[in-house]
């Protein structure tokens, strides 16, 4: 992989690692989630100074990816990588840093909510646009609820930014949960209404669950911030419709393994890694930290159970994808530094 054809979605693997790191430490296992700290804010900086890179160097390619519909949503992996790291990196006291994050999280956010989908509607469109809606459009609603995690997690009680910070975290959600309702329906009006190719069921198609799980997490976050106008007016809702959106996740869940079965199984696609596996490991983890969260926010101690039980699943997914990346990586590297073999007559 070269940066000129840097996937933009990479940052998803910040996102996977940051989440199983909170998800660990949620469970109480201190040590396991320091490391996966470390390594994603390591992968953080490294995709940083690639993504610049290829920004000054290759605008062509960036541009194109931008107009791309199949891929220009991919780029919001940027905004929620800042901000799950912004979460997280609260959580151990580092507020200063997580809060330059969290601006730069919201900065990035508010190109890229306006500069998208203005270029794809008013754009030059060489085919449908509706081709190439697919599961990297939610992460436009995981980058948006991901500005409501990092508010709520930001929030300083006994100050005025408690208000700010409640009036942030719920006007996020509320735009996060609009956006998911209207991607889903293009989604599965592009489903039903055009051919599915083994092909077009990548595995971003995912983020489709995982978009309902951090929905589900920046709402059990919100409800437990300090008592603030905000939160008391929109605090019902949030538990009310958290709950159907995790019972909604999980119904999605059998769905889209049935999708990789048909996919790999019967339509024999190889499995092999790829920067989007990423974008399955990450709903995972955010499936369990929703969980857990929303049944410490609700009382359900079911609910909460299960995210305990799920962090396992899901940090076991993030070995197997993390060791298959660093193969590949050290295969694409060892076929570079090989010397090209001259033939002989």
């Amino acid at each position: 992989m070269s940066v000129a054809s840097l996937y933009p979605g990479y940052f998803a693997l910040v996102m996977a690692t940051g989440i199983c790191s909170a998800a660990l430490r949620e469970i109480g296992q201190p040590t396991a989630s320091a490391v996966l700290l470390a390594i994603a804010v390591a992968c953080f900086v490294v995709l940083t100074i690639a993504l610049g890179w290829r920004l000054v160097r290759y605008p062509r390619q960036v541009l194109d990816d931008l107009s791309a519909p199949e891929k220009a949503f991919a780029f919001f992996t940027v905004v929620a990588a800042c901000n799950v790291l912004a979460s997280r990196l609260v959580a151990d006291g580092h507020r200063a840093t997580a809060t330059v994050l969290a601006i730069v999280g919201a900065a990035v956010w508010l190109v890229l909510s306006y500069t998208i989908p203005v270029r794809l509607i008013l754009g030059p469109r060489p085919r449908p646009i509706l081709e190439g809606v697919n599961g990297t459009w939610f992460i436009w609603v995981v980058g948006t609820q991901s500005i409501a995690i990092a508010a709520a997690a930001l929030d300083s009680p006994g100050t005025r930014y408690t208000y700010t910070a409640a009036l942030i975290a719920v006007l996020m959600w509320s735009v996060g949960f609009v956006l998911y309702l209207i991607v889903a329906t293009l989604l599965l009006t592009r489903l039903l209404l055009l051919k599915v190719r083994p092909q077009d069921l990548t595995p971003p198609y995912w983020v489709t669950m995982g978009a309902t799980a951090i929905t589900v997490f920046a709402a059990a976050q919100i409800i437990q911030m300090p008592e603030a106008p905000a939160v008391l007016a929109a605090g019902p809702v949030l538990a009310g419709l958290g709950l159907v959106l995790w019972a909604f996740g999980t119904w999605l869940i059998p769905m889209l393994i049935a999708f990789g079965l048909w996919r790999h199984v019967l339509r024999r696609v190889e499995l092999e890694y790829g920067p989007a596996l990423w974008s399955i490991v990450f709903p995972l983890g955010m499936y369990a930290m929703a969980s857990m969260q929303l049944g410490t926010a609700a009382r359900l101690p079911i609910v909460a159970g299960i995210g305990q039980d799920w962090t396992w699943l899901a940090v076991g997914a993030w070995g197997v994808v993390f060791a298959a990346m660093c193969v590949a990586l050290t295969r694409s590297l060892l076929r570079r530094t090989q010397p090209e073999t001259v033939g002989t007559p």
